[in-house]
């Protein structure tokens, strides 16, 4: 287990200016064009021309420069855009980022946009890099298995895997680029995990509007077109995620796994980002002090247990119900069992709690009040409940 007092989040940027009133302006960020269809990394030299680019750092694992990235790149020698190939390592930590960034001065600086190639942490590195040189980016992601790949935020790890801090940059992507083929090659667990991660937005940005005073990763007030938003990512997951699960596990791009992946992607990037956080997304940073959970779960796979979670402190218990049911049926885990921790484990949950606490929106969660003994409780009450749903589905 890592120490819970790890997790320190620095300052984040704050974007929104007071109004005349004194409150936060509303702020909405998106990324300045996105891609969406089967086969457009082929054309990835297309679109970046189209918006400018003539030089690239192109940062991938060594497995993604092997498989996606290798189209990639082919297609920028094609358009004539001169690229500068970056192994990334797999942690987005301070560490790598710095690497990164060290190597592409040394070389003078060889790019005018950073692509990104690959996984939320992959995106995350890229993003962060791309500041560092003050350079525009460009995301090509591998999964829909989070909503990072229109972020303007990018989530900072130790060595280890420890969330400790998070960025938020002057600007969204340029360009975001989602190959919905890659998407339905890589496998039914990374599209559950993105429906989870997409399925909070709503609930966080419900609960960020409805406390009338809570903001949004800009330090904005939410805007009504994100909370509208961040509502269709639960309307599109429960209406198209079975069966888009049910195309994925056949690797068939269709109808269904297109408004997955643009709910797992846009719709909840936007949504938020724009509409704001909560404690669905504390809970998730909070398990990630516990080594087993950050080593071997997702994202969304903690995310998911972050929402039931969310839903029993606002006792919407219907709609903890309804969710935890789809969740069971799409194969994400609904009980604490299921991201391997103990229900009677007291130590590990009182980290996850001090992690939780740790997390910056948790204001956006009042009038509600939550503290040790409310998410404790909270989280317990949540894994009675998928118990339950588990019993009666299987």
């Amino acid at each position: 287990m890592t120490d819970a007092t790890e997790i320190e989040y620095s300052p984040m940027e704050v974007f929104a200016s007071p109004t005349r009133d004194g409150t936060p302006a509303a702020v909405f960020g998106s990324p300045g064009r996105y891609v969406q269809g089967d086969g457009v990394i082929d054309h990835a030299g297309h679109y970046l021309c189209r918006q400018g680019f003539a030089s690239a750092l192109v940062l991938a694992s060594a497995r993604s420069f092997a498989a996606e990235g290798a189209r990639l790149m082919a297609s920028l020698a094609t358009a004539e855009v001169r690229a500068v190939p970056a192994e990334f390592a797999g942690e987005c930590s301070f560490e790598e980022i710095d690497r990164h960034v060290a190597a592409a001065r040394a070389l003078g600086n060889p790019c005018d946009v950073v692509v990104a190639i690959g996984g939320g942490k992959a995106v995350d590195a890229g993003r962060a890099i791309a500041d560092r040189l003050d350079v525009e980016s460009v995301i090509v992601p591998s999964l829909a298995s989070n909503d990072a790949p229109t972020a303007a935020l990018s989530v900072i790890y130790s060595p280890e895997g420890v969330t400790v801090d998070a960025e938020v940059y002057a600007r969204n992507p340029a360009l975001v680029l989602m190959d919905t083929g890659i998407v339905a090659q890589a496998g039914e667990r990374y599209l559950a995990a993105g429906m989870a991660d997409s399925m909070a937005t709503w609930f966080e940005a419900r609960a960020t509007a409805r406390s009338g005073h809570g903001v949004n990763v800009f330090g904005g007030r939410p805007t009504r077109v994100a909370t509208a938003i961040a509502h269709l990512c639960r309307e599109t997951l429960l209406e198209h995620g079975r069966a888009a699960m049910a195309d994925v596990r056949e690797g068939r791009v269709s109808e269904a796994l297109e408004a997955v992946v643009e709910a797992n992607t846009l719709m909840s990037g936007l949504g938020n980002e724009s509409g704001g956080l909560a404690a669905a997304h504390a809970v998730a940073q909070g398990l990630t002090v516990l080594d087993a959970v950050h080593r071997d779960k997702l994202h969304g796979e903690m995310v998911a247990m972050g929402t039931l979670t969310q839903l029993l402190l606002e006792d919407d218990l219907a709609e903890a119900r309804n969710i935890a049911t789809f969740f069971a049926a799409v194969g994400l885990p609904v009980t604490l069992a299921g991201l391997g921790v103990g229900r009677d484990d007291t130590a590990s949950l009182a980290a996850v709690v001090d992690g939780a606490l740790a997390f910056p929106f948790l204001g956006n969660m009042q009038p509600h009040a939550v503290d040790k003994g409310a998410l404790h409780r909270a989280l317990l009450d949540a894994d009675t409940l998928g118990a339950t749903i588990t019993a009666e589905s299987f």
